[in-house]
């Protein structure tokens, strides 16, 4: 029986037509028409019945009889003695019964009729309407049966395929546009991706390369000795190194993208006081004046991302830098934003580069000598800036050298003791095309204010 009951259930609900769109539309379209026209209907039977009842006992015969008066003839017609009903009393009750009885079976006949001819025409215009509603529900879902048959038929390899929806600028012309939109920022995304990996796999291959060649190198030489041999391993172990440093870089990108879960307030100035202590060898050796002007401030987010972001930063300004040069390093309190700056000097950079320094593996100027640095960095520091909601700006200065601000959001606590300055909707003056305040840059810094900006 269960076994029945089921086949029974599976059977029913496979005769069932499957309740598409295009079938609630038409079904919505013959109900709506079958309601109006059987009010229409109804209404129309109840007026025509009311008038014939009207037409049978409302009429009142004049005092005179209705006819001629008394001495007068018509133009064609001989003179009409008024009837012997009393004033007052009305035509049905002056007609013999036989007659009224005729009148009465008359207006039921009448009455039938127009019921049962206005039932017919309502079934009939039921049923076109019904397939009038079929078809302009197709025409109307035709987009729609468009950008489902896109959806299954485009994949990885085929995005840049569009709908191109043609017609009138309505709801379904915006769903296309929008769908082509999204296609253009998977393609876009899917490219970089492909573009990172093939630029990893060689970045990744490159030291694994050089360490089999070194190894090779030192067993193949039949005349070896203990000091070749640890100069073979030495340059094996920096590859190594190398090699560790690429693969935290990538791990440290990922985990910039995948987001920050828990944010806990930091001290922004603090910590970069901490990144510019410990760079100040490194900037000595280089022969580079690095300065630090923090402001006390505080942000919310992840500490030790926030860290690599100031430390890559800090080792940029570095290594693309010229001998005698700077770096200044500032954070500032403004309202609603923790902002950190690092200026650098250094060599000219184009305006058209800015955005092409952020791309991974992506390094200016001679890739052969330019072998310093993995050409990560600034690409950690957009995803870190992201996953923090950060604000990230950076400017090419006119005489040399970048300028990078990131505004780091306030706690939640510290948004509600200190408001907004500016109006609430209105964004700061540097975010509408104003030259920016540095706060905490060293006022003896030459060079006029930069002329170009490129904001992430």
């Amino acid at each position: 029986m269960p076994s029945l009951s089921r086949l029974t259930a599976r059977l029913a609900h496979s005769a069932l037509p499957r309740r598409t769109v295009r079938l609630k539309l038409t079904l919505l379209y013959g109900a709506l028409f079958l309601l109006s026209g059987a009010a229409l209907l109804t209404i129309t039977y109840l007026l025509v019945l009311g008038a014939g009842s009207g037409s049978l006992s409302g009429g009142q015969p004049a005092p005179d009889g209705g006819g001629p008066r008394t001495g007068e003839t018509g133009e064609h017609s001989p003179p009409v003695p008024p009837p012997r009903g009393r004033i007052g009393e009305s035509t049905r009750d002056v007609l013999p019964a036989a007659a009224r009885e005729i009148m009465e079976l008359q207006r039921d006949a009448v009455l039938h009729d127009l019921l049962v001819q206005s039932a017919i025409a309502l079934g009939l215009m039921s049923v076109i309407s019904i397939a009038l509603g079929w078809v302009v529900s197709g025409r109307i879902l035709r987009p729609l049966r468009t950008v489902i048959a896109a959806a299954r038929e485009i994949s990885a390899t085929s995005l840049h395929q569009r709908l191109a929806l043609e017609g009138p600028s309505d709801e379904l012309k915006e769903l296309g546009d929008t769908f082509d939109g999204l296609l253009g920022r998977l393609e876009t995304s899917f490219e970089a991706q492909r573009r990172f990996v093939a630029n990893a796999s060689h970045e990744l291959r490159t030291p694994l390369a050089r360490q089999r060649t070194l190894g090779q190198l030192a067993l193949s030489d039949p005349d070896a000795d203990v000091a070749s041999l640890r100069a073979a391993h030495e340059r094996i172990l920096a590859s190594g190194a190398q090699q560790e440093r690429m693969i935290e870089a990538l791990l440290t990108l990922a985990r910039g993208h995948a987001g920050i879960e828990v944010r806990r307030p930091f001290d922004l100035d603090r910590l970069a006081r901490e990144v510019v202590a410990a760079r100040r060898t490194d900037a000595e050796q280089r022969r580079v004046t690095l300065r630090c002007a923090p402001a006390a401030t505080v942000a919310a987010g992840h500490r030790p991302l926030a860290e690599r972001l100031v430390s890559n930063l800090v080792d940029n300004a570095l290594r693309h830098n010229e001998p005698y040069g700077w770096v200044e390093v500032a954070t500032a309190d403004e309202p609603g934003r923790a902002v950190l700056t690092v200026a650098n000097s250094g060599p000219v950079v184009p305006p058209s580069a800015l955005d092409q320094m952020f791309q991974p593996f992506q390094r200016l100027g001679d890739p052969r000598t330019n072998k310093d640095g993995l050409g990560l960095g600034l690409s950690i520091v957009q995803a870190i800036a992201v996953a923090h909601d950060a604000t990230l700006t950076v400017e090419a200065r006119p005489e040399g050298g970048l300028i990078f601000t990131i505004g780091f959001p306030h706690p939640p606590a510290h948004r509600q003791g200190r408001p907004p300055a500016h109006r609430q909707g209105q964004p700061p003056a540097h975010r509408q095309g104003q030259p920016p305040q540095r706060p905490g840059l060293s006022p003896q810094r030459p060079g006029p204010p930069p002329e170009r900006r490129g904001e992430r």
